[in-house]
């Protein structure tokens, strides 16, 4: 007869720490930009060493959920406090950098390509997408609609059917790489200013330029929290 029974787990203290938090969020109706206590303040009231609560801060920050400005405090960079499991953090963590290698190696080929081939049609859609894009910026959004667009276009405008099939396939491991970059404080204006390099390179049929500024851009989307993050650090507990 099988053992359906498994021992029962004490969820974690960062674990605790962070539903805590979450639930302090909502009961008090905060949203975006809105300030947190201090660590201070936070550590006595719910009795817990400074160091366990960073460890929790700092899951809540890698998850693109909270800013921590240096003598400015944490504020929410989202409506709510609704972290996603670490295990699945982790997971993500440990594929990442195979994601971005893929993407650095077709992606600046096909902006190679793109300056090459690119009809006044392909110019046309890549233009929209940056207007997309911009807005969704200007509006205090993440951009990523208009980025996917943007990448999408170039990759029309290679016109390779095989480099195509090939970011077709790893599409939602793309969109992944997207979202970590992008919640990113700042990140999406400077991405736009990316992007516009990368497009008047493409107009102006400049292929070395087109490539150079692929691969700037695909540098800073390497550059993201989760990788500088030790899952072990919180795990451990």
């Amino acid at each position: 007869m099988s053992d359906s029974l498994r021992p029962v787990t004490r969820p974690r203290l960062y674990e605790q720490v962070m539903a805590q938090l979450r639930e302090y969020a909502d009961s008090a109706g905060l949203r975006t930009g809105d300030r947190l206590p201090s660590e201070r303040d936070l550590a006595e009231r719910l009795r817990i060493s400074r160091a366990s609560l960073k460890q929790a801060i700092v899951v809540l920050e890698v998850q693109g959920l909270v800013e921590i400005r240096h003598g400015g405090g944490m504020y929410l960079r989202t409506d709510s406090l609704h972290p996603e499991p670490v295990a699945r953090l982790v997971e993500r963590r440990r594929r990442l950098p195979d994601v971005l290698d893929a993407r650095e190696a077709m992606e600046t080929k096909l902006a190679e390509l793109a300056a090459e081939r690119r009809s006044e049609a392909d110019l046309a859609e890549i233009d929209a997408s940056l207007d997309e894009m911009r807005a969704q910026v200007e509006h205090g959004e993440f951009g990523e609609d208009g980025d996917r667009r943007f990448h999408a276009a170039v990759t029309a405008a290679a016109h390779s059917e095989l480099l195509g099939d090939f970011m077709h396939k790893i599409a939602d491991q793309i969109a992944e790489t997207r979202h970590e970059s992008l919640s990113q404080p700042d990140r999406p204006r400077q991405s736009l200013a990316q992007h516009q390099a990368i497009a008047d390179a493409i107009r102006e049929r400049d292929v070395g330029a087109a490539v150079a500024a692929m691969r700037a851009h695909l540098a800073s989307v390497r550059r993201v929290r989760l990788l500088d993050w030790n899952p072990d650090e919180s795990v451990a507990q």
